[in-house]
């Protein structure tokens, strides 16, 4: 008996000491789930260990925690409309895990659009923002200012302060040679190539991810892109059946309401997304008051396996205060109300009225077909329209405003006393008016994707783009304030007018622009070496009408069609050293057309016959580390641009803006970006970014033509002495650190600090003269701070997110935008440049938004 109880004893303890060696073994393996293209977490992923019937799902954030046994194991990860792929871990980390979309699945409509980079493959500097960090960050920010903390970006709203009047630079190069595309589809002006986000003002409601692609990109469309590209995906369908409601407040009267629906993918095959808001405040600076709407709709269909069709269409009408002329800083100081103060408001019938507001709508419809034709090959093809509407609002005469106020210099512009003087009139001509510069358009285009796996590693791409562009630019009376008209001479056809509100005056004009392009593309991919070779020609066309300058009968009145041939060369490679270096490379060449402006010169229908294409020679060298808790990129760029053609805003005597049309300019970009994302623990994440640039400007120029708000040749000024000076308008050092902390699964709190140095001014063409003592003044230094908290919890069965920011929190006082000038103390002296004479917009002071969000 005594040796069955030892014997019994003996089999318990040994089977106690093997239960123990097992629970020692166990471990628990933490990791995330991404999709590949768009870096957006994947909520409810399936991840399960192989051979065994253990699993969990992901949570909103993509992340996992999985119990496992054994020194290595296989995790199988599933998700609907995804490839399925297999892990092995070592460890108790699995990193991110990147899903790629199956080639039926309606996000691979999306992504084949987009030209969408992926990490460790495309040869090119990028940087992803995903939908969550946009909700999360978002607050009062506008669009483009979600990008700050990238490398080689400057995004900020100080010029005119408006709701949307933001502005973005990349690499030292302004938003018209920045290619936007939406969807896939460019969005920057046909004529100007700038993008007024102002019409973009509801995407940060509806953009699943948002990637910058600096230098020479990987857009397969033929648009050649100095600075860099921006692509955005829309929420096109979600592949969660859901929606959400929101309402924001914050400083200034900002309140914000939203909501979003989505269907899901029924099992015949259907989804749809809508989504829609409602924004308006008093604005920061004073007098910019804003109401804006926005609508967003997507329509999908698979049609079978091998046809998929996606409608989609939104815009976002609006109209902002904002400020037509910048003041000096002494100016700012003596004002009452500081850098708040925005002398382009005043009192109309004891109500606020801005005179100088701006009042735009440009839906945009798309209608995309993927079609996959076989195991190896598929067309995308997108039709799209926009109808665009609207235009600015600024007085006839800004002196006149200007100096009818209320009470002092800083007080408002006392309308009701112009309206007075207008009743007063004895023959009913208006002495004030407002008036409006009309931008309209219509646009319609065709984009063609075609790719075929010639084998299991190269793959090639042909493509056409097709545009058809008719911008209508015209003068007209917006407010007649009491008076009877608005006496026009400015049509040639019918002098002497007595125009209305809405009558056009002034000008107008039509600018008819076509283009027509193809690329080519060859991708390579074998184990770690990824490379592309591409090449694109197109032709773009230029017609100008004018129907007030030129008689009926005058055959100048319609001019020819004036054509520019295009074309890029550009390639590239990268190639994984091993599963944490990667290297990559990639050089391109590429001439593009001038700008309408460059072409017809003086606003007339004589075409510029020494206007020729823009020549960019860009190349660019790169590295990147990826690990499990550390990942980094450093890139080295040069970019050499000649015979480049810019508009340059400038002060008139009256105080109304004057256009400088610069023609012919050259200029170096070259610099080092450095960026990483540190995670020492899973609930925490270490941001942070270093870039340096040398932008300088290489030539002088002897001649440089300046119009009035009418498109009139008012003189010109030259010679223009800036070969050697630093390109202006952007900051050419920038740094940023963020700091992410989960404190819990529902609590987490985040900071962002940006520093901008080695800002220059930018410069008034009229002041480069020869006998110039220094450089323009340059900006001084400044860093801003950023707070966000985020707290998750249940309402009434519901996932809820109460969401907090706080931008600017030092309300730090700092220059957005400066424009230099010369003054001299005598006229035995040179001119100077220096704070006192420099124009200035002011940056936004502190802001906060409290936002409420539930998710259904």
């Amino acid at each position: 008996m005594k040796n069955f109880l030892q014997r019994k004893l003996f089999i318990i303890v040994v089977l106690m000491f093997f239960s123990t060696l097992s629970v020692f073994a166990q471990r628990t393996v933490s990791g995330k789930v991404i999709d590949a293209v768009t870096q957006e977490s994947l909520p409810g992923a399936s991840v399960a260990v192989k051979g065994t019937s253990d699993g969990v799902a992901t949570d909103l954030d993509g992340g996992f925690s999985i119990k496992v046994n054994g020194d290595a194991v296989t995790l199988v990860v599933n998700y609907v409309g995804y490839v399925q792929q297999e892990v092995t871990v070592t460890g108790s980390s699995a990193g991110t895990i990147r899903m790629q979309a199956t080639a039926n699945s309606i996000n691979e409509v999306v992504v084949t659009a987009n030209s969408y980079a992926i990490e460790r493959e495309t040869p090119v500097a990028m940087s992803t923002i995903t939908s969550d960090v946009i909700i999360e960050k978002a607050s009062q920010q506008e669009f483009p200012e979600l990008l700050k903390s990238t490398p080689g970006v400057y995004a900020t709203r100080g010029t005119g302060g408006g709701y949307g009047d933001a502005r973005i630079n990349m690499r030292g190069f302004q938003s018209a040679n920045i290619a936007v595309l939406i969807n896939g589809i460019p969005v920057n002006d046909m004529e100007s190539g700038r993008v007024f986000w102002s019409n973009w003002a509801g995407l940060t409601d509806v953009t699943r991810s948002m990637q910058t692609q600096r230098g020479l990109g990987a857009s397969k469309v033929a648009v050649p892109s100095v600075g860099g590209t921006i692509n955005i995906l829309t929420k096109s369908t979600d592949a969660q059946k859901g929606g959400f409601v929101s309402q924001s407040i914050g400083n200034n009267n900002f309140t914000k309401t939203a909501f979003s629906l989505s269907s899901g993918l029924t099992e015949k095959g259907w989804a749809f997304s809508l989504a829609g808001s409602r924004t308006e405040g008093d604005g920061w600076f004073e007098g910019l008051a804003f109401e804006a709407y926005s609508y967003f709709f997507n329509i999908s269909k698979i049609i079978n396996a091998k046809h998929t069709l996606s409608l989609t269409g939104f815009g976002a009408p609006q109209y902002h205060g904002s400020r037509f002329e910048r003041q000096n800083i002494q100016y700012y100081r003596d004002a009452p109300q500081g850098i708040r103060f925005n002398p382009n408001w005043g009192i109309l019938n004891g109500e606020n009225k801005t005179i100088s507001g701006n009042f735009y709508h440009k839906p945009q419809f798309s209608l995309n077909h993927y079609w996959t034709i076989d195991e190896t090959s598929s067309l995308s093809t997108a039709l799209y329209a926009s109808f665009g509407t609207g235009g600015n609002e600024f007085p006839n005469n800004a002196n006149l405003f200007l100096g009818t106020r209320t009470g002092d210099e800083y007080s408002p512009v006392d309308i009701d006393k112009l309206v007075d003087q207008n009743v007063a009139s004895p023959d009913g001509n208006a002495v004030a008016y407002l008036q409006s510069n009309r931008n309209d358009h219509r646009w319609y285009g065709m984009l063609s994707t075609y790719q075929k796996s010639l084998t299991e590693n190269l793959d090639l791409l042909a493509g056409v783009d097709l545009r058809y562009y008719k911008g209508i630019h015209y003068n007209s009376v917006k407010n007649l304030l009491g008076a009877e008209y608005v006496l026009n001479s400015g049509n040639v056809n019918n002098p002497n007018f007595r125009a209305q509100n809405g009558d056009k005056i002034g000008f107008y004009n039509d600018g008819i622009v076509g283009w027509g392009g193809g690329f080519l593309q060859a991708e390579y991919k074998t184990g770690p070496l990824a490379a592309f070779v591409s090449l694109a020609a197109s032709n773009t066309s230029y017609k100008r009408i004018d129907y007030f300058r030129y008689l009926e009968s005058d055959p100048l009145r319609e001019s020819e069609r004036v054509n520019f041939f295009g074309y890029q060369a550009k390639g590239g490679a990268n190639y994984n050293l091993n599963e944490n270096h990667n290297v990559f490379a990639n050089i391109g060449y590429f001439e593009k057309a001038p700008f309408f402006n460059a072409v017809f010169i003086n606003n007339q229908n004589i075409p510029n016959v020494n206007a020729e294409n823009e020549k960019i020679l860009s190349y660019e060298l790169g590295y990147g580390y990826r690990s499990s808790k550390l990942s980094g990129n450093v890139n080295l760029y040069r970019t050499t641009w000649k015979d480049r053609s810019f508009t340059r805003s400038i002060p008139g005597q009256d105080g109304t803006p004057v256009y400088a049309n610069l023609l012919g300019v050259d200029a170096l970009h070259q610099g080092i970006e450095v960026d990483f994302r540190y995670e020492p623990i899973r609930r925490v994440a270490l941001t942070g970014m270093v870039s340096v640039g040398d932008w300088t400007w290489l030539n002088n120029l002897d001649q440089v033509e300046v119009f009035d708000q009418n498109q009139t040749r008012v003189g010109t000024v030259g010679p223009i002495t800036m070969a050697g000076l630093k390109v202006g308008d952007a900051p050419q050092t920038t740094a940023a650190l963020g700091l992410d902390i989960n404190l819990t699964d529902d609590f987490k709190i985040g900071a962002d600090y940006n520093y901008y140095a080695n800002f220059h001014s930018d410069f008034n063409p009229t002041a480069l003269q020869e006998n110039r003592a220094n450089d323009p003044w340059k900006v001084p230094n400044y860093s801003l701070l950023d707070l966000t908290g985020v707290f998750k919890f249940k309402f009434a069965g519901l996932n809820a997110s109460l969401i907090g920011n706080v931008n600017n929190v030092f309300d730090t006082e700092y220059i957005s935008d400066a424009l230099s000038n010369y003054t001299r103390a005598t006229s035995d002296q040179p001119y100077v440049s220096n704070a006192s004479n420099t124009w200035v917009y002011f940056g936004t002071g502190r802001s906060w938004t409290t936002t409420l969000r539930i998710n259904f």
